[in-house]
């Protein structure tokens, strides 16, 4: 009997859609930031258009004491302008997808294109500077009893340079 009680059950379950296997957890992940209904952070796109959701994407709602809940977009600082004076409109598009009038308000964050962390330090070799042959001739000559050719050349790249560099300082 519990064999064929297991067939029922596999079979009554069948393909489930990847969509549903996850909702759980995408709506208790978008409670903690406040989003009720997380239709709002997933088609973002489609309710405030392409372009403005190229410019800014919510955050956070927060409910205070007044009706109605603050929605917190996230906007690039060169683009704020542009998205508060479509801000009536995003709040308009926003309520139509609750349903209701939800949101009473919208704020906005700016931030750099890469956000608030520090920006990566960009890498700029050192000028080179000649070594003499006095030092490429030091370097050969210590580095000359290891077998392996790669690893002498290398070897010996190094030494020149830590020749020329200790006599610069």
């Amino acid at each position: 009997m519990e064999g064929k009680a297991l067939k029922q059950f596999r079979r009554k379950r069948g393909f489930e859609r990847a969509s549903s296997l996850v909702a759980s957890r995408v709506r208790a992940a978008g409670e903690t930031r406040g989003f009720a209904v997380s239709r709002l952070l997933t088609h973002w796109d489609d309710i405030v258009g392409a372009d403005l959701s190229g410019m800014a994407r919510p955050i956070e709602v927060t409910y205070g004491k007044s009706l109605g809940a603050t929605l917190t977009l996230l906007v690039k600082g060169a683009e704020a302008p542009m998205v508060e004076m479509q801000k009536e409109s995003i709040r308009e598009r926003v309520n139509a997808c609750y349903g209701y009038s939800a949101i009473n308000r919208i704020r906005l964050t700016q931030t750099a294109p890469r956000g608030f962390a520090e920006p990566q330090a960009a890498f700029e070799p050192k000028a080179r500077h000649d070594i003499s042959p006095a030092d490429w001739q030091k370097a050969a000559q210590t580095v000359e009893i290891v077998g392996d050719t790669s690893l002498r050349s290398a070897l010996e790249r190094l030494g020149a340079n830590v020749l020329s560099q200790s006599k610069q300082k």
